[in-house]
């Protein structure tokens, strides 16, 4: 079994990096190490690996580093990938349960782990293991590494600039025609969410017993709102709470999603931004195998 450790240098600088390399080097078997340099990296060396054999693969980053290896190694049965978590979010470990994001630095457990096959979401030929959102979310999440290149700006600031310049600047709606199944809704609409995983943005869990490999994908649809209805609801929709409000929350199960709009979208899928007019999202035909520490459940 070939180990690939792909590390992303622009996350977890310093002492977390440092001590990353020391703990693959201790390991009791052989382990390669690889940096990418730029956008593309992780996608390409997972590709190649999980070409060449069996592979397991570990992402050494964020979301949208695992995001690429996802990219790089669907598909491919004798390939599987996991997250050592580098970012600021690295969302998807979460479904394993917010306290247990430790437990995917414990290099040894983690390489003797089990792998699960996941279900996969297919964004106009962008493929995500998590949540593709579209909409005020998407802006909020793509405009945070903006903000983050300001002097004196950390994490929660650079989300705090970004929520308030889309909700006060930009408006909580654009114009879309959204269709998933026999759902069609035409309007200004704040945010399209099509579900694989549970959480996003940080901790948002808008569906939360939603599972990453049942074969389904769960999509809410939030239309229009005033802005004291969104202040009201923001918290509702973050811990899963749609089913109290129908008639301001949509949801439907298992359809192929369709948004369109005469505007240029944001889409975000799984932390990566994509940019556009139309999105086709739908369950993707491939899958990705995921391994992660035998005492950890999702």
């Amino acid at each position: 079994m070939r180990h690939l450790f792909i590390i992303n240098p622009s996350a977890g600088k310093g002492s977390r990096q440092v001590d990353l390399v020391a703990a693959v080097k201790a390991l009791p078997f052989p382990a390669e190490i690889v940096y990418t340099q730029k956008a593309g990296d992780c996608q390409r060396l997972a590709r190649e690996a999980a070409r060449a054999g069996e592979v397991r693969i570990y992402a050494c980053g964020g979301d949208g580093t695992l995001n690429e290896a996802v990219n790089g190694a669907a598909g491919y049965p004798d390939a599987a990938v996991t997250n050592v978590p580098l970012g600021t979010g690295n969302d998807f470990l979460k479904i394993f349960g917010k306290e247990n994001l430790a437990r995917f630095n414990d290099l040894p457990a983690l390489a003797a782990g089990p792998q699960a096959a996941m279900d996969l979401i297919d964004c106009s030929g962008r493929l995500g293991v998590d949540i593709v959102c579209v909409g005020l979310d998407a802006r909020v999440a793509a405009d945070v590494h903006r903000f983050k290149s300001l002097p004196l700006v950390g994490g929660i600031g650079a989300y705090i600039l970004a929520l308030g310049e889309n909700v006060l600047l930009k408006g909580l709606s654009q114009p879309m025609d959204v269709r998933a199944g026999d759902l069609r809704f035409r309007g200004d609409t704040a945010l399209v969410c099509v579900c694989s995983g549970r959480y996003y943005g940080g901790g948002f869990m808008p569906v939360g017993d939603n599972m990453p490999d049942d074969g389904k994908l769960e999509t809410l649809v939030v239309p229009k709102v005033s802005l004291p209805t969104f202040a009201r609801l923001v918290g509702k929709y973050a811990k899963g709470r749609y089913r109290e409000y129908p008639d301001r929350i949509l949801y439907r199960q298992g359809a192929d999603v369709t948004v369109r709009s005469e505007e240029e979208l944001t889409a975000v899928v799984d932390g990566e931004t994509i940019r556009g007019k139309e999105f086709s999202i739908r369950l993707s035909e491939k899958k990705v195998n995921f391994f992660y520490p035998a005492d950890v459940h999702y």
